[in-house]
């Protein structure tokens, strides 16, 4: 990633990972922007396209907007894939999907088949999951046994520590042969999902966690600070990829750096 700003956030230092702090969120956003951008001109340059797997939630909702009219970005081929996605139709209120295709993918100019959801309607949760992992591979030309590279992965981070569709003690934390499967979360996370697992995120060129707010500042410092941390956000570390944490300073209020 390249800098584009003086003093408009601060670095914390922690081992194997670029944490970034921001005093103001439109500079935050504009981070992303930037960095977005970068990362497709990049890949365009070297492969032809670029890959993005992107989350659902509330806390990626202003930068999808503001991305949505960034200028001169490379819509046709850029190709977007989706983290996770609640069982549900595209047009409930509570489906990945339909969030971001309000604020960004109806909002460009970007060819019908570049966009990969995840297919929730007249079908099974298990057949939903095992159809996503065919359309991966054969996106990226791969095999049974092989892991895709995506070049960027936009995750987020619950009050609970998880992230994409693993939560705490899931078995598919656990998952090694799939890309993506079907999980059932208890509690009050009441749809069941389709998820992509932790090998295909932690092959990815660039893993980007956005986290903001107080509510997120004990979990934030747990994942950056325990090496036994059995939170689901703590297994995320790529094999050769790069890992960052985008954080404003609520998010960030616990970190001193010096765990």
């Amino acid at each position: 990633m390249v800098d584009i700003m003086n003093q408009t956030y601060s670095i914390v230092p922690y081992p194997g990972k670029e944490v970034l702090v921001f005093n103001q969120p439109e500079h935050l956003l504009d981070f992303l922007i930037h960095t977005w951008r970068t990362l497709a001109e990049e890949a365009v340059a070297d492969r032809g396209f670029f890959s993005a797997a992107l989350s659902g939630g509330s806390t990626p909702v202003k930068f999808y907007r503001k991305l949505a009219h960034a200028e001169s970005l490379p819509w046709d081929k850029t190709h977007i894939f989706m983290v996770d996605e609640r069982f549900v139709p595209f047009d409930h209120r509570d489906s990945n999907y339909c969030m971001i295709n309000e604020t960004l993918l109806s909002n460009i100019n970007i060819p019908s088949q570049n966009i990969h959801p995840v297919v929730t309607s007249d079908i099974r949760a298990e057949d939903s999951a095992a159809g996503y992992e065919k359309k991966i591979m054969s996106f990226f030309h791969i095999t049974e046994g092989e892991v895709p590279v995506f070049d960027l992965i936009l995750l987020g981070i619950g009050e609970d520590g998880h992230t994409a569709s693993l939560f705490p003690e899931s078995d598919v934390l656990k998952e090694s042969l799939h890309l993506a499967v079907n999980t059932a979360p208890s509690g009050s996370h009441s749809h069941e999902r389709i998820t992509i697992t932790l090998p295909a995120i932690n092959n990815a060129g660039n893993i980007l966690f956005i986290a903001t707010g107080g509510g997120k500042a004990h979990i934030v410092r747990e994942i950056l600070t325990s090496r036994n941390s059995t939170l689901p956000a703590a297994f995320v570390s790529p094999l050769r990829g790069r890992l960052y944490f985008i954080l404003d300073k609520e998010a960030a209020s616990l970190l001193t750096g010096k765990e």
